[in-house]
């Protein structure tokens, strides 16, 4: 654990920031510009992992654990989203044969 903190404290802080926008930026930007539902899903977790990623970066500068328990719920949650998600994806496939997201206007009653 000791060379965990002390790998986390050589890299600045900054730098997880950084990438952690990018990463959350990619992920936005997937979301709004694609339609597939599959990528839209993955932007999703993408986004997640990101704010997870910054927990823990967080949560290890700090010597403070309760950004890795805000971390364990966080990945429940993403857990639970693509459970919620993919059953989404079969109900759209079933119906339309598609998975394109535009065509979800279609499962209406």
């Amino acid at each position: 654990m000791e060379t965990v903190t002390t790998a986390i404290r050589i890299i600045p802080l900054e730098h997880y920031i950084i990438l952690c926008a990018a990463l959350f930026s990619i992920g936005v930007a997937g979301v709004l510009f694609r339609r597939n539902t599959i990528i839209i899903l993955m932007c999703i977790e993408l986004m997640l992992n990101s704010v997870n990623l910054l927990l823990t970066a967080f949560s290890a500068y700090h010597s403070d654990p309760a950004g890795q328990v805000f971390v364990f719920f966080i990945m429940v949650v993403a857990a639970a989203e693509v459970a919620v998600g993919l059953a989404i994806l079969v109900m759209m496939k079933r119906n339309i044969n598609s998975v394109d997201i535009n065509l979800l206007n279609r499962l209406k009653w």
